[in-house]
């Protein structure tokens, strides 16, 4: 898994990724959930041939995958990865996507609307993520004519998408606020002022690992900087609210607190069977105990590459063989045991 800049990255005690996604349609074209088999294949074809016949530098080292032929194992390692959406593996019409080589960027051909740039990034950057996101959509835009209306902006399948387009997005690692009862508030803001807060793997997901993706919700009557500004005050008040609860908890009964971190280390490290709901409950107080500075011997580079690696299709694809649910939760438990110890020995 690419690092996507995380030596660079800010906020990663509490941030997990950044993500900013542009939603475009060809105004020559239905939208997807109308066109043919063949429409579908000469969009796809015109996105590619703008991709990977434009001079510009940004849109090198890119490959085309075609999810009609990949297995639903390949797909899924994909999802997992956060490089594609769920509906877009599920899909049926002839559909793709442009990953960038340091999967940084990925390009959704014909999924809800004919294509969506995606740029995600590791920590608090969603500046970086908008500012790639734009500049590759400006590319495309050199290419292609979009669908646009003068008086709502950039048509999409979606009224929700109507306007910019844009969806801007923080995955917040938030386990104080949870143990407190506290991320109930947040909830209720949210809702509150047009923020949409999901699980892991977006809409419909759940908060597994105590992860909450904030998102915003109006993409019409706003300028492309106000949502992302919005997007991140929002997300910096929930980090200084997550820190400093944290910190008075530990404060207040360290004992208890260490002994949760232990407790969960311990069992993370020894244990030979583990479910990915189990592993992802344990990676959270075990990431808790590195950001507070308990634990001292495994890096946050580590815990993130292991979060995608023990999820059911990427770790099919480590092991480079089919396993049952069964299976799958003996190795689960064997890669973090030496993924840990590999990492305990640099």
């Amino acid at each position: 898994m690419a690092d996507r800049h995380a030596d660079k990255a800010p906020e990663l005690d509490v941030v997990i990724s950044s993500r900013v996604r542009l939603a475009r349609n060809l105004d020559d074209y239905p939208f997807p959930f109308r066109m043919s088999n063949e429409q579908c294949r000469m969009v796809i074809e015109r996105i590619k041939d703008a991709v990977f016949n434009s001079n510009n530098a940004m849109v090198k080292n890119y490959k085309f995958v075609d999810l009609q032929k990949l297995s639903p194992i390949d797909k899924q390692v994909l999802v997992e990865r956060h490089l594609i959406s769920p509906d877009l593996a599920e899909g049926q019409r002839e559909c793709g996507a442009i990953i960038s080589e340091d999967e940084t960027i990925s390009i959704m051909i014909n999924e809800e609307d004919h294509l969506r740039v995606q740029c995600l990034f590791s920590g608090m950057q969603i500046d970086n993520a908008w500012q790639l996101c734009s500049k590759i959509g400006m590319v495309l835009e050199e290419k292609m004519d979009f669908a646009f209306n003068g008086n709502n902006g950039y048509l999409t399948c979606c009224p929700t998408n109507i306007g910019t387009g844009i969806r801007a997005s923080v995955m917040l690692h938030l386990p104080a606020l949870v143990m407190t009862g506290y991320i109930r508030n947040i909830l209720e803001a949210c809702s509150k002022v047009g923020v949409a807060v999901r699980g892991i793997y977006g809409e419909n997901s759940e908060a597994s690992g105590n992860m909450f993706q904030i998102s915003n919700q109006v993409t019409l009557g706003q300028a492309e900087e106000e949502i992302i500004a919005g997007i991140t005050n929002i997300a910096s008040q929930i980090i200084e609210q997550e820190k400093t609860l944290r910190n008075e908890m530990y404060k207040q009964n360290a004992f208890r607190f260490e002994d949760r971190v232990y407790r969960s280390y311990g069992i993370f490290i020894n244990a030979r069977i583990m479910t990915s709901e189990e592993c992802l409950k344990l990676l959270s107080d075990v990431r808790l105990g590195v950001d507070v500075g308990i634990i001292k011997d495994i890096s946050v580079e580590t815990l993130n590459e292991l979060m995608i690696l023990i999820q059911p299709a990427n770790l099919q694809k480590v092991m480079r063989k089919p396993l049952n649910a069964g299976e799958r939760d003996v190795k689960r438990a064997e890669l973090i045991r030496s993924r840990l110890c590999k990492d305990n020995q640099l």
